[in-house]
């Protein structure tokens, strides 16, 4: 069977304008390719080796992107390659099936969020409360599933949000900063249990993964193997485990990187990684 790549998107193999981290001479940078247009304005890139690394992953593998996104925010993004069958929005919340949310698996996600944690409603009136308006732009929830704060990152006060995690942790909870947001996601909401989903469905029997969040560990611990970059929440804090490699590239030229590893080790197959 062909393995099952499940890849985060946001800072993992798409980049905002903000985020290539373009330190290179300009007359080396690598030529972008726009993958995402919002409000008839570009919006996230990828390298255009990068896009034919992935056209090549497609064709070899199940190829799965993973995101936090939105099913609408996931659905405006244009990835070059074969359309993927399979795709997980929402941190897990949906499993989308060319495209449609599949029906069954969002019905059994919402009944052990109902279980197992603090309602949506809860946390978003924590958020509204407690959050400081000279930093928060926008207050949002996500496909009535989690919520996240957009804040202006410089004005932020960082130990607000270690005191958030802390409230979040014991209604059952997690706290994640990333770029200009401030994530509160249920523990039960995660990417590793839909990527074992999918797999399920699919017969894969080599699963490889790869993220830069702190809502990704999961996923790679999941996963056969997995690959960081080297920013983001994980590489700040050094974090690793024995399958997951953290690779050294930053921005945009991470992701290059990580589509290099995620191919060869699908070509190689199970038990046979360098």
């Amino acid at each position: 069977m062909p393995a099952l790549v499940a890849s985060d998107l946001d800072r993992t193999l798409i980049y905002s304008a903000a985020a290539l981290a373009l330190t290179m001479p300009d007359a080396r940078a690598p030529r972008l390719l726009c993958v995402e247009v919002h409000e008839s304005r570009p919006l996230s890139y990828m390298t255009e080796t990068a896009a034919q690394l992935l056209t090549d992953l497609g064709d070899r593998a199940v190829f799965v992107p993973t995101t936090t996104r939105t099913r609408k925010q996931y659905l405006r993004i244009n990835l070059p390659g074969p359309a993927p069958t399979y795709a997980i929005c929402a941190n897990g919340g949906h499993i989308l099936v060319d495209g449609v949310s599949d029906p069954g698996w969002h019905a059994t996600v919402t009944a052990r969020l109902a279980e197992q944690c603090a309602p949506l409603a809860e946390v978003q009136e924590h958020l509204l409360r407690a959050a400081d308006p000279v930093w928060v732009r926008k207050h949002r929830v996500a496909d009535d599933l989690f919520a996240y704060l957009v804040v202006e990152r410089e004005l932020l006060d960082e130990e607000w949000v270690k005191e958030l995690a802390v409230w979040a942790e014991n209604r059952g909870w997690t706290v994640s900063l990333q770029g200009r947001k401030i994530y509160a996601v249920p523990k039960p909401l995660t990417k590793s249990a839909a990527m074992r989903e999918v797999a399920r469905r699919t017969g894969a029997d080599l699963t490889l993964a790869a993220g830069d969040s702190l809502l990704d560990a999961d996923l790679l611990l999941a996963a056969d193997q997995g690959w960081r970059p080297g920013h983001g929440e994980l590489a700040d804090s050094d974090w690793t485990a024995p399958a997951v490699r953290a690779l050294p590239e930053r921005g945009v030229l991470a992701g290059e990187r990580i589509l290099r590893e995620l191919l060869r080790a699908a070509a190689a197959g199970p038990g046979r990684f360098a």
